[in-house]
């Protein structure tokens, strides 16, 4: 198994190799700022690589999905009989899953 170290050279024989054959010039965006949007700044540093490798493999944080099925279940209550037993039911889905969300927000603000 390579040290962390061998590792790190590994890499930066790599990264000089590419920069020296002009392959990192052929990529868009070459020396210019990374274009940052504020969801960056707003998520914990200790989640963006985690979430980039999510995002690079096509998938969402559990949050996302769960504000996914919040924005459905507000729908399908929306298209209901006020009051109505159907209503209510589905009302008590709506909160106990706008709580978990929240829970979860605070959670991953808190580092926990």
């Amino acid at each position: 198994m390579q040290s962390p170290r061998d590792l790190d050279q590994v890499i930066a024989a790599s990264i000089r190799n590419s920069e020296q054959s002009g392959e990192l010039r052929q990529i868009p965006g070459w020396g210019k700022p990374l274009e940052l949007d504020e969801s960056y700044a707003a998520t914990p540093a200790e989640l963006r690589m985690p979430y980039k490798i999510l995002k690079d493999a096509g998938c969402v944080p559990a949050e996302v999905e769960m504000m996914k099925t919040l924005a459905v279940l507000r729908a399908e209550l929306a298209e209901l009989e006020a009051e109505s037993p159907a209503w209510q039911a589905k009302q008590r889905q709506v909160q106990q899953l706008a709580l978990n969300i929240s829970l979860q927000m605070e959670r991953l603000r808190s580092g926990g």
